[in-house]
Parts: structure tokens; C-alpha cells; sequence
């Protein structure tokens, strides 16, 4: 491409050379952008999808844990990848797959076919999302590298804030309907291809004895997936006390053992345990896992709720969620200007968590008839605390190990705030959707209805169930609140620290942290 590719500054040189920097800028910020659209666009929609596929409660959730799985999953394998063959030709063939799994999720005609589809296209966004962030590193120097992550932050919160929106506007519109939810990204992928294959030319640099630790990987999902599978059948297709809770629960545990077992000898793992076992990346773990729980389980369920508990359309849903992620938004860009100013991190951290907690033990009050000012508040609250310590809780674990390591306990952060969100979606999901169906019974039991009733009976029907989701949505909202008080409880066990100015660590260990003045 040109010399700011190369290694040279692009700043520093003419303005062509800037130029060229932002037109590869350009396809890889439309690549992020669709792999983000893709999640964000079926919250609002995933009622009516589920209804046109003829789908259950619990097929809902694994629409939206499939693409989550297999996105954790296979994001470490592709930045491994990375260090072996051409970025450029990666991030394409991440593209491509992406483009495949909407194709197929557009078309699909039962609620398996889709899962199996969004699981495809979640190893896609995957690759995605970690050959971008990677083709960055590789196209801008790192003192210049800050000028550039506004387009980063830009795009992502387009994408986080209009994809609700965006998806309701789909499926409420005759001439499109839901399946465009998933085609609509198709040819903004296709020109992020076309763009990139004109613009983007990075030199292969191959690491030498790279090792992808496949195994780790697969044995981590696995065992996840087979836990996440018996969360959501037991108490329903079999009993607790069953053969086939026996076989799902040990089962698991056995493949996660095995996976410890590898990742403690694998020369490159997925998760390395070594520096999971620190202070400072343990705690920033715990606080992901709620972090990721909040991030995916409010949207997708919030938008549930607008519309099978308060009646409204799929559009009117988009709309109302706006205050949290608006509040996403706002807060992570004043918290990261905030600590660039001060150098310390822990304050907005806790900051952060203390605003998850009471968003969501607020929100575990709601009912079928909640006003939906008070609900913006607690959304906003939510929203708030999600964008103050999604990346702070990176930033610390950055600012605490030494260089060699910063690669590591990123992903390694990033990989479990990923394993969260897939975690809470599925438990969250599976209690939502028990407690609705014992609720509905309940009630059309004692109101002495049947669920095929007409006329003024169906009214009564439709009140049942609008009450039902109200009050389960409550429930799942306060086991959310749960989550949150963890991640305060790590939040204030975390060390001081702050942003130090020297590259590496004065002294080996986790060492201080050095204000961002003295820089």
C-alpha cells in the first residue's frame, strides 16, 4: 500500500499518504461495522423471527448464544492465523464465511436451520472482529494509533444503537420482511471486499514455530456448549434427577477439566492459565463475565419484553432501548477522556459496576404495567455501567502486566467478557422461559381458560401471557442484578491502578501504576 502501511508515520508524512491510510480504514470500519450490525439487528426482530420459523422460548436464545459460541470460540484461532499467513487474505475469507452464514440464516426454514446458520456466521464475525483490530495494528504505528480509534468507537456505537432500530424497521415493513435482517448485510459486506481488495496491503510477516491451540478451543466449547444445552432442557425434557443430567453435567465438566488440562501444557493457549491465576486478571475475568451477561442479556430480552409484555411493535421496541445504549455511548466516551486526564482507572470502574448493579435491580422490578420513564432511567443506568467498565476492565489488565503479556490478557479478557454474554443469554433465557410457561399455565388454570381460546376469552389470554413476561423478565433482570454486585465486589478488590507512561513495567510483577501526567 504505502509507507504508513509499512511502518512510517502518517502524520508525519503528506496528506496522499493519510489518505491511503483512511481508504483501507475505510473497508475494514465497514467489515466491523456488519459483523456488529449482525448482532444488534435481531434483538427487536427475534419475536416475529421465531414466530415465522415456528420456534421456542428456548430456540429464541440459542439464536442469538449460537453466533456468541462459536464468535468466542474461534476469534483467539483466527488472531493465531494472523501470525501465519496473509492479514489481507484472512480478513476476506472472515468476510466471506460472514456472508455465507446470512445467506443461509436469511433462508432458513425451521428454527435449526437458523441456529446452525447464526452459528456459522459467528465464527465470521469472529474473524472479523479480531483481523481488523489486528490489520490496524499492522497499518498504524502505535503513537499514532490513538488518532484512528474515534472511527473504531464511532462505528461500533452506530452499529450498537441503530441495529435495534434498525431491525424493527425490517420486520414491521411489508415489501422486506425478517430474513432482510440477515441479507441486509450482505452487500455492505460485499463492498467492504471490493474496498478492501483495492486499498489494503499489508506485508505477510510470519512468526516463526506459531502454534494454534485448536484443541484448547474446541474442548473449551464443547464443554460450555454441552452445559449450556442441559441449562436449557432440564426441568423441561428431562428431570433434574435424570440419566441425561448425569451424562450433560459430567460430561462437561470432564471436557473442561480436559481442556484445563491442555491449556496448562500448550505452548500458545487459548487461555493462558498462568496469567488468569494473577490478582488483577482474575478479578477483571469476574467483572467481564457480569459485564458480558449485561451487554447481551439486557438487549436481547428488553426487546422481548417491549413486545410481548407491553404490546408494541418490533420499531417501537428499537426505539425504547435507545437509553441504554445511548448511555453505553456516552459513558465510555467520557470515562476514557476522564482517565486520560486523571490516569486512574479503578475509580470508573467501580463507578461502572455500582451503576450495573442498581440499573438492573431496578429493572428486576418491572411489570406489565411499569412506566416506561422509569424504565429509560434504569436503562440508562445499565447502559452507563456497561460503557465504564467494558474496556476499562481491559485497560487495567494492561496497564498491570508487563508488555510481553498484553496480547495475552486482552484476549484473554475479551475471550471470557465473550463467554459471559453467551453464558447469560442461554441461563437467563432458559429461567425466562420456564417461569413464563409455569406462569401462563398457572394462570389460564385458574382463570379457567384454554390457550385456544377466542373472543372476549382470547383477551383474557393475551393479558395472561403479556403478565407473565413482565413478571419473568423481572426475575431474569434480578439474577442479572446478582451478577452486577460480583463484578462491584471485583471492581473494589482490584488493585489501584493507573495509566503508566513507560511501554513496559519499571520492575517485574504487576508494579505501579504511573499518572498520565508524568508522561
Amino acid at each position: 500500500m504505502s509507507a504508513a502501511v509499512n511502518g512510517a508515520s502518517p502524520t508525519g508524512t503528506s496528506p496522499a499518504v493519510r489518505r491511503e491510510v483512511l481508504k483501507a480504514l475505510s473497508g475494514l470500519l465497514l467489515a466491523l461495522f456488519v459483523s456488529t450490525l449482525s448482532s444488534t439487528v435481531v434483538s427487536s426482530a427475534l419475536p416475529k423471527i421465531i414466530g415465522a420459523v415456528h420456534g421456542s422460548q428456548t430456540q429464541y436464545t440459542w439464536v442469538v448464544t449460537a453466533t456468541l459460541l462459536t464468535t468466542t470460540a474461534t476469534t483467539p484461532i483466527w488472531g493465531k492465523l494472523a501470525d501465519l499467513f496473509s492479514k489481507k487474505t484472512l480478513v476476506q475469507a472472515s468476510i466471506a464465511v460472514f456472508v455465507l452464514g446470512a445467506v443461509a440464516s436469511g433462508i432458513s426454514q425451521t428454527a435449526g436451520q437458523l441456529i446452525a446458520a447464526r452459528a456459522l456466521q459467528g465464527v465470521g464475525v469472529g474473524g472479523v472482529q479480531a483481523l481488523v483490530q489486528i490489520s490496524l495494528a499492522a497499518m498504524i504505528p502505535p503513537r499514532e494509533r490513538g488518532r484512528y480509534s474515534g472511527y473504531l468507537s464511532s462505528v461500533t456505537a452506530t452499529s450498537t444503537i441503530g441495529g435495534p432500530l434498525l431491525g424493527g424497521v425490517i420486520v414491521d415493513t411489508s415489501w422486506l420482511g425478517w430474513r432482510w435482517c440477515f441479507f441486509i448485510g450482505v452487500p455492505i459486506a460485499v463492498v467492504a471486499l471490493l474496498l478492501l481488495q483495492r486499498t489494503l496491503n499489508l506485508p505477510v510477516i510470519r512468526r516463526e514455530n506459531v502454534r494454534i491451540d485448536y484443541l484448547g478451543a474446541t474442548l473449551v466449547a464443547a464443554g460450555v456448549s454441552v452445559l449450556l444445552v442441559w441449562v436449557s432442557f432440564v426441568d423441561n425434557s428431562f428431570g433434574w434427577a435424570s440419566w441425561q443430567t448425569g451424562a450433560m453435567v459430567g460430561g462437561g465438566l470432564v471436557l473442561i477439566a480436559v481442556a484445563v488440562w491442555v491449556e496448562s501444557r500448550a505452548a500458545e493457549p487459548v487461555v493462558p492459565l498462568g496469567i488468569v491465576r494473577q490478582r488483577t486478571t482474575a478479578l477483571a475475568i469476574v467483572g467481564s463475565l457480569a459485564v458480558g451477561t449485561a451487554m447481551f442479556g439486557a438487549a436481547v430480552f428488553l426487546s422481548q419484553y417491549f413486545q410481548l409484555s407491553r404490546g408494541h411493535s418490533p420499531t417501537e421496541a428499537g426505539l425504547l432501548t435507545i437509553p441504554m445504549m445511548a448511555g453505553i455511548l456516552v459513558a465510555s466516551t467520557v470515562a476514557g477522556r476522564l482517565i486520560s486526564r486523571t490516569g486512574k482507572i479503578k475509580p470508573f470502574i467501580i463507578t461502572g459496576a455500582v451503576l450495573l448493579t442498581v440499573g438492573f435491580a431496578g429493572l428486576g422490578t418491572l411489570d406489565s404495567r411499569t412506566p416506561i420513564l422509569l424504565l429509560s432511567v434504569e436503562m440508562l443506568c445499565v447502559g452507563m455501567g456497561v460503557g465504564t467498565t467494558l474496556q476499562n476492565l481491559v485497560l487495567v489488565v494492561q496497564n498491570t502486566v508487563p508488555l510481553k503479556d498484553i496480547g495475552a490478557a486482552s484476549s484473554t479478557v475479551s475471550f471470557f467478557r465473550s463467554l459471559g454474554g453467551t453464558i447469560g443469554v442461554s441461563v437467563l433465557g432458559a429461567v425466562l422461559a420456564r417461569h413464563v410457561q409455569d406462569q401462563i399455565a398457572h394462570g389460564l388454570a385458574d382463570a379457567g381458560l384454554r390457550s385456544t381460546a377466542t373472543g372476549s376469552d382470547a383477551v383474557a389470554v393475551r393479558e395472561i401471557v403479556r403478565v407473565a413476561y413482565g413478571d419473568a423478565t423481572a426475575q431474569i433482570f434480578l439474577l442479572s442484578a446478582g451478577a452486577a454486585l460480583l463484578a462491584v465486589i471485583a471492581a473494589i478488590l482490584l488493585k489501584p491502578a493507573g495509566l503508566r507512561s513507560s511501554l513496559d513495567l519499571a520492575e517485574k510483577g504487576e508494579g505501579a501504576a504511573v499518572p498520565a501526567e508524568a508522561g
